[in-house]
């Protein structure tokens, strides 16, 4: 199913979090060494990783457990599958060690915000990251924090941005940068939609499944719009891509990817754009990229921070 935003704050709470990961990133002198030196990040926030994983099911609920009893600690969800654990009693993450290292990196970067931000190590004494969460709304929060803090340490910044510019404005870019920053592709493509001054936005699907009776389909995972996609063409709201959709071509069967394809979409006043999609299997998930043809005749001009961001078409 369609996964709940998981990123949204107001721009007071934004601007704190993001100050907190740039003065880890300072700390740290991780801004100008790629892939993200997560090592010398967990060293400098004063939190380590545990060298043996507890990720067995016996083991968490007798750690969780344990815990509960020994410091009375807040068990924030109930649990699924635990990805991360984060200990504030004893300054330690424990991180699903059979994940890809990509994911691993982001999930000791969002421990490591519940860790360095003051307000979370004070509310909670234990956090659990999981799919699945009872959805109170301070966790919530905490949660789409967390992400944000890890979000900016992971792709430094407006520096994911910088590059993304200055690259091809194709499905390889994100691709590309992914492995420059340690990141996952997943994580790349979304980087790559949001913070991007042309119009474009990126579907996540999950793995093709076919139903009895219904055929094959595409449940939508994440769909991320840039601002200007968003400005000019709505965000869509489409939850799963079945052989009628107009983007069911688009997508990669028996191959990696899709070569770009035209394809028409209307804007919220109605008129229609030519577009271009094109798509990559990842295994884990299906990432679409979809622009206007106009966006790829757009140029921009970085100035200094304070002023407008220029575009000319």
């Amino acid at each position: 199913m369609t996964k709940s935003d998981d990123s949204s704050l107001d721009p007071h709470d934004l601007r704190a979090v993001e100050e907190r990961a740039r003065k880890l990133l300072d700390r740290a002198d991780a801004w100008d060494r790629f892939p993200v030196p997560i090592d010398d990040i967990l060293e400098a926030a004063e939190v380590q990783v545990t060298p043996n994983s507890a990720f067995d099911a016996d083991a968490i609920l007798h750690y969780l457990k344990g815990k509960a009893e020994s410091t009375g600690a807040l068990i924030k969800s109930a649990i699924s599958k635990v990805f991360g654990i984060y200990d504030a009693g004893e300054s330690l993450i424990h991180i699903d060690d059979t994940v890809v290292a990509s994911k691993q990196t982001f999930l000791k970067l969002h421990e490591t915000a519940h860790h360095d931000m003051p307000t979370h190590r004070k509310m909670f004494r234990f956090f659990q990251d999981c799919e699945k969460t009872l959805d109170p709304e301070i966790s919530d929060q905490f949660e789409r924090e967390a992400n944000n803090f890890a979000r900016f340490a992971l792709f430094k910044g407006n520096t994911f941005a910088e590059y993304a510019a200055d690259c091809a404005f194709e499905i390889k870019t994100p691709m590309k940068l992914a492995k420059k920053f340690g990141a996952s592709i997943y994580a790349s493509a979304r980087e790559f939609a949001r913070t991007n001054h042309r119009a474009c936005v990126v579907y996540v699907l999950e793995q093709l499944e076919f139903v009895d009776g219904d055929g094959a389909c595409a449940v939508v995972r994440r769909i991320e719009p840039s601002p200007r996609f968003k400005a000019e063409f709505g965000v869509p709201t489409d939850k799963v891509i079945t052989p009628d959709h107009f983007l069911w071509p688009v997508i990669p069967i028996g191959r990696k990817m899709t070569r770009p394809r035209s394809l028409s979409i209307a804007d919220m006043n109605g008129q229609a754009h030519e577009c271009v999609a094109e798509a990559f299997d990842t295994t884990y998930n299906i990432i679409i990229l979809l622009y206007p043809t106009k966006a790829l005749t757009a140029k921009t001009v970085i100035i200094p921070p304070g002023f407008q961001e220029a575009t000319a078409s």
